[in-house]
This record gives C-alpha cells, sequence and structure tokens, in this order.
C-alpha cells in the first residue's frame, strides 16, 4: 500500500496529518509535485519532482498508482482516473470519491467551471478551516484503516 499525495496544492495541514499517520502506521508517502518541497526525514516519506507543464504530476499518480492505494487531491478529474483504476480517493476536505460519486461531483464542477468561464460566478471554495481539517483527519483514518485491514 502507498499514499500517493498531489502535493502542489495540497494544505500543509493535511500533509501533517498524512505525515504522522505514514510514521505512526508505516505506511509509505510519495509527494507527486512540480517543484520540491520540504518533506519529513523518514525512510517512508518521498518525493518526485515531475517536470513543468499541465498535469504531469496528475499523470504521474495515475500511471504509478494501484488497487490498494490512497490518494490525496484536490482535483477532481485525477480524482475521477484513480477512481476509474479502483484506487481510492479522498481531498483535503475528508470527501472520499466513489465510483457511485466521482462522475456527478466531475460533472458538477465542470458546470461550475463553465459558469466561471461566462462572469455567471465568482470564486473557488472558501479556505480551509478547523472543522475540514477535523472532516479530514476522520475520512482519512477511517480510509486508511479500511484499507490496511485489506492488505494483510
Amino acid at each position: 500500500m502507498m499514499i500517493w499525495i498531489d502535493a502542489d496544492a495540497c494544505p500543509k495541514m493535511v500533509k501533517e496529518i498524512i505525515f504522522n499517520a505514514s510514521i505512526k502506521r508505516s505506511v509509505p508517502v510519495t509527494l507527486v509535485a512540480n517543484s520540491n518541497m520540504f518533506i519529513p526525514m523518514s525512510p517512508l516519506i518521498s518525493i518526485t519532482v515531475v517536470e513543468d507543464g499541465l498535469d504531469v504530476a496528475d499523470k504521474f499518480i495515475v500511471d504509478n498508482c494501484k488497487i490498494g492505494d490512497l490518494v490525496i487531491t484536490a482535483d477532481i478529474p485525477l480524482a475521477s482516473f484513480v477512481v476509474d483504476k479502483g484506487v481510492v480517493a479522498i481531498n483535503p476536505r475528508g470527501d472520499v470519491y466513489t465510483e457511485e460519486n466521482v462522475k456527478e461531483v466531475l460533472a458538477t464542477r465542470n458546470l461550475m467551471q463553465d459558469l466561471r468561464s461566462f462572469g455567471e460566478l465568482r470564486g473557488g471554495p472558501p479556505p480551509l478551516g478547523p472543522k475540514d481539517k477535523a472532516k479530514f483527519a476522520s475520512g482519512f483514518d477511517r480510509e486508511l484503516t479500511r484499507l490496511l485491514k485489506k492488505d494483510r
């Protein structure tokens, strides 16, 4: 089992929760990003820096994740691709993407993007707050526990 983090836009508080769980539960984590960033000194935590470009990090994650892994991403198209592979995805707000919900979430995201491009809608989601952090920690722990039980 591996935890993959779409790291460029992943909030620091979310990464810290994942790093702590990685060390506590001995689960490897790979951050994938377009630039180098700080990671804790641990043999379980690594970073893969990919070249700049649209969706290069996403493609790397899709190409390398496998069933039994967990992907952390706010990128709904990436979540859709990994769920199609049978991989669990969760966003930094603690929402788990499943075969049952990811296509609807993707369609909603596309609609909102269209509305923004036509000037019908402004802004994006609000910044993460303490409730989001707690929801992420709970959802992440639940999915990690479930996947670790399957892995045995």
